[in-house]
């Protein structure tokens, strides 16, 4: 039982992309919960003056919540999948967003740099070989008082929650994925969430990064305990919006 990583994983979602879109709409409230997550950052003014980056953006679901919360704002939006990036860049977009395709461990040579006031990073820690190094650096890519949102599968740590979990992988999740011929990704979509941090180990990890007013936020319906939002702030001095 391995978790995928690093270009298997990439491949995996390259092949998956054709038909994400359609499995991810049968899962109810998948977009009003990236809208949810996207709302808890609060960001003013329609997000008027502000650059923020969507890590790990996939077919471009977080990059629609992300733009429906600030749709002023200059929106980079950036995955390692080629297969991912090229569906969600061929939807309409304004030109404020843009797409770049980059690992999130290697922003700087993709031309990926700060200051953003904020970043959203749906779906995406639990994928990563090593989510410290990738939260120090988006830390440092944030302005002073620049916000994090991780829209993240991260279990509250109660049993009952890990079984629902289980139950909806092996009787749903998993057997739609391997009708679109997807099975090795949505395998790996039960094994990642079931082997990375609870809501609150996340958060731990999130305030050893350095980040200040770390809080944990529940989702509504089937998903509570299953999906949170994890919000933090840079924890350097706040300046106000550039």
């Amino acid at each position: 039982m391995t978790v995928l990583r690093d270009d298997t994983l990439s491949a995996a979602f390259d092949h998956a992309a054709h038909s994400y879109d359609r499995l991810v709409a049968v899962n109810p409230g998948y977009h009003a919960h990236l809208r949810r997550s996207a709302r808890r950052l609060r960001l003013p003014h329609g997000g008027a003056g502000l650059r923020l980056l969507d890590l790990g953006c996939g077919t471009g679901a977080s990059t629609a919540a992300l733009h429906r919360v600030a749709p002023l704002a200059e929106i980079v939006a950036v995955d390692a999948s080629a297969g991912m990036l090229a569906h969600a860049a061929a939807k309409s977009w304004p030109p404020t967003v843009t797409f770049v395709q980059s690992p999130a461990e290697r922003l700087e040579q993709a031309g990926v740099r700060g200051p953003f006031d904020a970043v959203f990073a749906a779906y995406l820690f639990r994928n990563l070989a090593d989510p410290d190094a990738v939260l120090a650096a988006v830390r440092a890519l944030l302005a002073p008082g620049g916000r994090l949102a991780v829209h993240e599968y991260t279990l509250s740590g109660r049993l009952a929650d890990r079984l629902v979990w289980t139950a909806v992988c092996k009787a749903v999740v998993q057997p739609a994925g391997t009708l679109v011929g997807d099975g090795t990704l949505y395998r790996h979509l039960f094994r990642s969430v079931s082997r990375f941090d609870t809501a609150e180990a996340f958060a731990a990890r999130t305030r050893r990064a350095g980040f200040t007013r770390v809080r944990v936020l529940p989702m509504p319906g089937w998903q509570t305990g299953i999906v949170h939002t994890v919000l933090a702030s840079s924890g350097q001095t706040e300046k106000g919006p550039r």
